[in-house]
């Protein structure tokens, strides 16, 4: 899909990894990963945690042979509320970049938007130069404070919303410009060109392509094949709904968010809190999946199952 849309940067996550492991093409892969995780040793949970790092770092730099820009490299889920987990996880797989010969420059690591995986991208991108991709972001509350930590690029889910406001309201169908998704992104968009946040928006997550037509003009959007497969048969000019001009004539107050502040107004949406901690259950429950898949490949022909 790579070779045929040639997109700029690729993301990847635990569930794309997870499914992409099983695939035949890829077991060369899965291979390599597990001889470096026996080759370091340490306790079986260790060379699976080292076996699982390196399959997430041989993925990303396949991707990254066929792209002129970056890959998302995604730090373990279950680190979410764990900041110093999450530096040290997102330098050691800085670290196992480099050892293939591929520099920070062209890695970014995607953190959950939690409290402590945005303090975490502050760190990382202030004292270690790494950059961040926030991911889980569902809040204006997330967007505020990832700007103000700093981040290189935010992707706000704008499709997890929708499904959210169909699941738990009445209404069932959305108009594009209408849909809650596009509204929190265009919100975030504007707030961030209105005062002069450096964060790239990259709006994620998409169910249609009246979603991603809605939101040109947007900093990056990133489109699943299927999607971007649809667009392609598409004739029709675009007009950007999204520009910096307009955001910065709009009318939106500028506020700062302490952890207090930050934990309050998240709180307070309902959808937000739900979609962030039912993702990063979701994700956390691949990377045991790979983990599980790993393992058997790692330890079952040694006890002679």
């Amino acid at each position: 899909a790579i070779e045929e849309y040639k997109p700029l940067d690729a993301t990847t996550n635990p569930s794309l990894i997870l499914a992409a492991a099983q695939m035949p093409a890829y077991q060369e892969l899965v291979d390599d990963a597990v001889a470096y995780g026996k080759k370091l040793g340490g306790s079986e949970e260790e060379q699976i945690k080292n076996a699982s790092d390196k399959l997430f770092v041989l993925f990303g730099a396949e991707i990254l042979k066929r792209i002129p820009g970056r890959v998302s490299t995604e730090v373990d889920a279950r680190l979410s509320f764990d900041k110093e987990g999450m530096i040290q996880r997102a330098r050691r797989l800085i670290d196992l970049y480099k050892e293939a010969g591929i520099g920070k420059d062209r890695i970014l690591i995607k953190l959950s938007s939690t409290w402590e995986g945005i303090q975490a991208g502050k760190v990382l991108e202030a004292e270690y130069g790494i950059h961040c991709n926030m991911t889980l972001l569902f809040s204006f509350a997330q967007a505020v404070a990832c700007a103000e930590a700093g981040v290189t690029l935010i992707s706000p889910f704008v499709g997890r919303i929708l499904d959210w406001y169909v699941a738990n309201g009445d209404k069932k169908t959305y108009e594009p410009s209408e849909d809650p998704g596009v509204k929190s992104v265009t919100k975030i968009y504007n707030y961030y060109k209105k005062f002069g946040y450096k964060t790239i928006v990259m709006g994620a997550s998409f169910r249609n392509t009246g979603e991603i037509k809605a939101l040109t003009g947007c900093d990056y959007l990133t489109i699943s094949p299927k999607l971007l497969a649809e667009l392609s048969k598409e004739y029709v000019k675009l007009t950007p709904t999204l520009s910096v001009k307009e955001a910065q004539a709009c009318e939106l107050e500028k506020i700062h968010l302490d952890e207090k502040a930050f934990r309050w107004r998240h709180n307070e949406d309902q959808m937000a809190v739900e979609k962030l901690s039912d993702g990063i259950r979701k994700f956390a429950a691949d990377a045991i999946k790979l983990e599980r898949m790993l393992k058997e490949r790692m330890f079952s022909a040694e006890n002679g199952k």
